[in-house]
């Protein structure tokens, strides 16, 4: 049988032949054994596990392939087999079959989902960049990020794009800089090419990366029509590299008209604030003027100076008149003394509790009136607040401005 089997391999040698794949069996060795048929019949085929390991699809029934293999018999069960050292795809190629098969994996694993997907940051601290050190895909993202912020910080984790390892590299690079302090977001960006050029960033170690980074990532590879396992896996996907970098670094000009706009409109509401009290304060002022003693006994003068008048021109009265008229004197006096120590009393119980209403007297005790900088609202909860927000303290004496560094709140 032997000799048998080394006269087909010498004779007939190595093969192209098409078929479809069915009966794929893949044992604890990492072999792969299938059936390749076609119209007319069919023959074992033996794909060993080095040949397998460089493959760059995944082999399963159904799919029409191209192999370039051995012709050769197996001596065990006596059948004609093909070894297999070449499997390619026919109709569609490796790689996009690759990158199909690795879609539908990484999708029903829940990598793409987009619940995981993070949000970018407002105004980032420090902004992190994958790229080639020497590509355009670079140059473009530092030119729209000096134009817009000019005052961003940039740090750039150079890994080279495409090439044989190139996914470890970005891999590496993405791992790098997302641990670095202060950056809160990284670009992943490369310039267009075609399939074969991006194939780095349809691999699965460089989705993994991508998820596992501990801060959001904006992808940015290849031209708008390009999407790679990259692109999906990413918190952000983004046309272009000029078009990430556009995403995550804020505009200076916008900035600049939303800080005048809350500026004016902070200022407005200080002016009505104030407007509001300076008017309060005067309708109090005048309500208590009325309240006045002062007032009052000049009113009380004016009544006896009136009566002391009538007195005097009753002096041709008889006697028991004027007397009658000097008792009804007295009694006014003595009413009036009354009436002034009862106003007097019943003013400084008022001013009493004026004052212990005060909110100056409040802040006297030890107390602070906290408010948000941004809006000026009153702090009454912890809710209100987080950590790095800027508020301003009122205390007896002055105004303090503060940053709040955590909120702890008070065990039961």
């Amino acid at each position: 049988m032997g000799g048998l089997r080394a006269l087909v391999e010498e004779r007939v040698g190595r093969i192209w032949v098409v078929g479809e794949v069915s009966n794929l069996r893949r044992p604890g060795s990492g072999h792969i054994y299938f059936t390749l048929k076609d119209a007319e019949g069919q023959i074992r085929a033996a794909l060993f596990r080095g040949t397998a390991r460089r493959l760059a699809f995944e082999p399963e029934d159904g799919l029409e392939v191209l192999v370039y293999a051995d012709v050769s018999i197996y001596e065990a069960r006596g059948e004609l087999q093909l070894v297999v050292r070449q499997l390619e795809p026919r109709g569609e190629g490796a790689l996009r079959l690759a990158f199909e098969q690795l879609r539908r994996r990484l999708e029903a694993e829940g990598l793409f989902d987009a619940e995981r997907k993070r949000r970018l940051p407002a105004m980032p601290r420090r902004l992190g960049v994958v790229a080639s050190p020497t590509s355009a895909a670079l140059r473009d993202v530092l030119e729209v990020t000096g134009r817009r912020c000019p005052g961003l910080p940039i740090l750039i984790s150079p890994a080279p794009v495409q090439g044989a390892g190139a996914e470890r590299e970005i891999a590496a690079a993405l791992a790098r800089v997302a641990g670095e302090p202060d950056v809160d977001v990284v670009l992943l960006v490369r310039g267009g090419g075609s399939l074969e050029d991006l194939q780095s960033f349809n691999t699965e170690l460089v989705a993994r990366a991508i998820a596992a980074s501990p801060v959001p990532v904006v992808a940015g590879i290849g031209h708008e029509v390009d999407v790679s396992i990259a692109d999906l896996a990413a918190d952000l996907r983004a046309p272009t590299p000029s078009a990430a970098a556009e995403l995550v670094a804020p505009d200076r000009g916008h900035l600049r008209r939303s800080l005048e706009k809350d500026w004016a409109r902070l200022r407005a509401a200080m002016q009505s604030r104030l407007a509001r009290g300076a008017d309060r304060f005067g309708r109090t002022g005048d309500a208590l003027g009325l309240l006045a003693p002062a007032l009052r006994i000049a009113a009380w003068r004016t009544r006896l100076d009136g009566l002391v008048r009538t007195l005097l021109l009753a002096g041709a009265a008889p006697l028991a008149r004027r007397e009658s008229l000097e008792a009804l004197g007295r009694e006014l006096a003595s009413a009036t003394r009354a009436r002034l120590l009862e106003a007097g009393a019943a003013l400084a119980k008022a001013a009493a509790r004026l004052e212990a209403l005060s909110p100056l007297a409040v802040l006297s005790r030890g107390y602070a009136l906290v408010r948000r900088e941004r809006d000026g609202e009153i702090v009454r909860t912890a809710a209100q607040l987080s950590a790095g927000e800027r508020v301003d303290v009122r205390v007896a004496e002055a105004e303090i401005a503060a940053v709040v560094s955590a909120v702890r709140p008070l065990k039961s």
